[in-house]
């Protein structure tokens, strides 16, 4: 897909949206690039007394000087910005957000306090767009409930790193699939298999043991009904989710997913294997759905209500069919099919620290209280989660399937 040209004067696509500075001024007042330390060069030259601050009528007309080369929006926003602040002085660390686009609380609340000079038509009224241009205004309106961030976005996404997280994860996923069908002899239905727990990948209760199996057992599916509806829902919401919000946060919230539903089901379904990325795809789903219903008059996708009805009825046939495999006759007595509870560990990681961070585009997430209430509670659940697995399953002397 790659960097998108400029669609015209109203939307102008910035090849590097998070480097104001590339802007190339005049010699005599051309803007350093990072480190932070080189803006005190250029923050001086305005404040010649040190006193930390420069007027915002100073700040203006910088951004004036350079008109010329400041992307138009880019130039609103900075604006707007500087109108917000009431006591017409900018401080030295606002200056350093504003010029490297350091987006932080302080940055996004005085930028909805000078929303109201934000002229620029809105995105869904731009003519002309490229096949590229319209799919990232499309992942923007999907994904984002504000109108600059989805300007932000938009003139910033430049596919760079492209969406790598879902895409790695979905060809494994596939992958591994499709070397256990062959092994097996069978693609549907796997699960029914009486080799299928032998596999090293899958979290069994007497092999609990083996930490890399609250990970792996996503690799394994109970067959091809099971896989296909996880990675549909996964590359329709996942990958638009990471094309915004990155892989770093995206992955965060699968993988927390993921921990979290092998954890729950060996504390609340303690004699069940699992398989499947259902836990992961969870908690995106439901931290998509819920941001949206959150903020439901901001998200201006066209038929929301019909595309959360649709995932909802995914999501549901999905689980329905986890739980009638779990207590249907199993194909490997005395141990029941695999557990139905990671979707619902899932959903719990999803409504919690996924919701904190699909709110909060580009904002740095250890400056919400919120996030840190929520990782305490996850982290809680994980120490909670371990001891249970070391001694309540001796305490309570469960009598266990035997290893496959």
């Amino acid at each position: 897909m790659g960097e998108h040209p400029s669609p015209g004067p109203a939307v102008a696509g910035c090849a590097e949206a998070e480097r104001i500075e590339e802007l190339e001024p005049e010699a005599e007042e051309r803007l350093p690039a990072a480190p932070e330390d080189h803006w005190k060069v250029l923050f001086d030259k305005f404040d010649p007394g040190n006193t930390g601050y420069i007027s915002t009528d100073k700040f203006r007309s910088l951004l004036e000087s350079h008109s010329s080369k400041l992307d138009p929006r880019k130039k609103e926003v900075l604006l707007a910005l500087a109108d917000s602040h009431a006591d017409g002085q900018i401080c030295y660390q606002d200056f350093v957000n504003l010029m490297s686009n350091k987006r932080s609380n302080s940055f996004r609340q005085a930028i909805l306090q000078g929303n109201r000079r934000l002229s620029s038509k809105a995105l869904l009224e731009e003519k002309g767009l490229s096949l590229s241009q319209r799919l990232i205004r499309h992942v923007a309106y999907k994904t984002l409930p504000r109108e600059i961030d989805r300007k932000w976005y938009y003139d910033s996404y430049t596919c760079c790193p492209p969406p790598w997280f879902m895409i790695t994860i979905t060809l494994l996923e596939v992958a591994f699939f499709l070397y256990n069908g062959v092994s097996l002899d069978q693609f549907v239905l796997q699960v029914t298999h009486p080799h299928y727990l032998k596999n090293s990948l899958v979290y069994h209760p007497q092999l609990r043991a083996q930490a890399w199996r609250y990970l792996t057992y996503i690799f394994m599916h109970a067959g091809i009904e099971h896989l296909g509806l996880n990675v549909v829902l996964q590359l329709l919401v996942g990958v638009p989710l990471e094309m915004v919000h990155g892989a770093t946060r995206i992955g965060l919230v699968y993988m927390a997913g993921v921990v979290a539903g092998s954890l729950a089901v060996s504390v609340a379904d303690m004699t069940a294997p699992v398989v499947g990325s259902s836990g992961g795809v969870y908690a995106l789903i439901s931290a998509h759905l819920a941001n949206v219903v959150m903020n439901w008059s901001g998200m201006k996708c066209q038929f929301k209500l019909l595309r959360m009805a649709v995932a909802l009825i995914c999501m549901s046939m999905e689980f329905g069919r986890a739980v009638w495999l779990r207590f249907h006759p199993s194909a490997y007595p005395p141990c029941p099919h695999p557990s139905f509870v990671a979707h619902l560990g899932g959903v719990a990681v999803g409504i919690t620290l996924g919701v904190v961070v699909l709110r909060n585009y580009e904002q740095r997430l250890q400056d919400q209280s919120l996030w840190w209430i929520f990782v305490a509670m996850y982290t809680i659940f994980v120490l909670f989660a371990v001891f249970w697995n070391i001694f309540a399953y001796t305490l309570l002397d469960l009598k266990l399937p035997p290893p496959p």
